[in-house]
């Protein structure tokens, strides 16, 4: 009997890449407080924001990296393949915040900031309840609540495989009976033991926008024709009349569109429940931008999208590395006066350090010392002495 011929891999999908890149630089942008850049970034011309773009992506690539492992191998190896990823991030998120405590004490004592207290003040006032919250995950500090959620979302994927073995639509039917409990029964998890408040970024609201990503990769999902001259109409004119009740230049002057923006999206819990406009506007705005890139998606990995790419490519890391560099950021530009030109600068210096991170990365899973070794350059024959040299080397 003939062996089964080997599965062809899945071709990597550069646009995936390309947008995980541009998440990273706007995850940097967005993690340095008083950056005069975050003021530009498309979250604020429209409902959604990259976080929404983040963990869309990471549905999609979720399903590219888990799916065929279900697939091919079988349920439960599959989830094993789950469990080691969850292993990784785990202690990446704990690693994490270990390393930003160790900074902000080394920034406290070299230019004698109060970044400790600032970043981390349960950690002095509560040590015992602070450090049990951080491994069990029932304390997030401020802005370290991605890689959780992240957490309890991939660990949804198992549930949802063995759903969709019973019936097509149950995988559906869980991700919307979640997102409507956390609207009705206010469902989410312990995340501060000293007030009692659930996680900011509430993996149940937030795994719609995961699974979105997740169905769609794995074709349980169908998508719509790109350009098609209707749906680019509808998706424009929404992105568009949402641009008024989201610009901080309009909003300034417009106190009636405040008004209206926080009756339709309180900002209380629009972010944290993930509010369906929010998954409108971003399925609207990719709509758009993936039909503007289709004529030239063949040419996104080069120049600029090549580095992208790139980063994309190693988006765990560069995702860690953009959080440290964030604080460290933030110190410098507190220091420079926040003034515009050391502003510019350290965005630039965050995006390249983004950047070599990732090379970097790339270059270790290459594992370059476990290839073949060079062959050896062979020495010149050695022309045979003659008479008198030997009878001198005999001597």
């Amino acid at each position: 009997m003939a062996a089964p011929a080997p599965t062809s891999k899945r071709p990597r999908d550069e646009r995936l890449d390309l947008f995980r890149g541009i998440t990273m630089l706007i995850i940097f942008v967005a993690h340095v407080p008083a950056n005069s850049w975050n003021a530009w970034i498309p979250a604020r011309f429209g409902f959604s924001s990259g976080a929404e773009l983040f963990v869309f992506c990471s549905g999609f690539a979720s399903a590219l990296a888990f799916g065929a492992t279900f697939v091919r191998r079988g349920w439960w190896l599959g989830t094993a393949r789950i469990l080691q990823r969850l292993w990784q991030v785990y202690w990446a998120h704990v690693g994490l915040v270990v390393a930003l405590v160790a900074l902000a004490t080394l920034l406290d004592t070299l230019v004698g900031s109060a970044e400790l207290g600032r970043q981390f003040a349960p950690l002095m006032t509560d040590p015992e309840r602070a450090l049990l919250g951080l491994v069990t995950l029932t304390w997030q500090p401020d802005y370290l609540d991605i890689l959780p959620m992240y957490l309890v979302i991939l660990a949804l994927i198992p549930l949802a495989i063995a759903l969709r073995r019973l019936h097509p639509w149950l995988p559906f039917l869980m991700v919307a009976l979640l997102y409507a409990l956390v609207w009705t029964e206010g469902l989410n998890l312990p995340g501060n033991p000293w007030n009692g408040a659930g996680w900011f970024l509430n993996p149940f609201a937030w795994q719609a926008i995961f699974f979105i990503g997740f169905f769609i990769a794995m074709k349980w999902l169908p998508v719509p024709p790109l350009r098609r001259p209707v749906l680019l109409l509808a998706a424009a004119v929404f992105v568009i009349l949402s641009v008024p009740f989201s610009f901080w230049g309009i909003l300034e002057h417009w106190p009636a569109g405040r008004e209206l923006r926080e009756l339709v999206l309180p900002a209380a819990s629009e972010k944290s429940n993930l509010h369906p406009l929010r998954i409108l506007h971003f399925l609207a705005l990719a709509y758009l931008v993936l039909s503007a890139i289709e004529p030239v998606r063949d040419r996104l990995d080069a120049g600029l999208g090549h580095l992208l790419i790139l980063i994309g490519r190693q988006s765990l890391a560069a995702f860690l590395a953009s959080i440290v560099l964030a604080r460290l950021a933030w110190t410098a530009s507190e220091i420079a006066g926040h003034d515009g030109l050391a502003v510019a600068l350290l965005n630039l210096a965050g995006f390249a350090a983004i950047l070599g991170v990732a090379c970097v990365v790339a270059w270790f899973k290459r594992a370059p010392w476990a290839g073949s070794p060079p062959a050896p350059r062979e020495m010149p024959a050695e022309r045979p002495a003659t008479a008198p040299s030997r009878l001198r080397e005999a001597s």
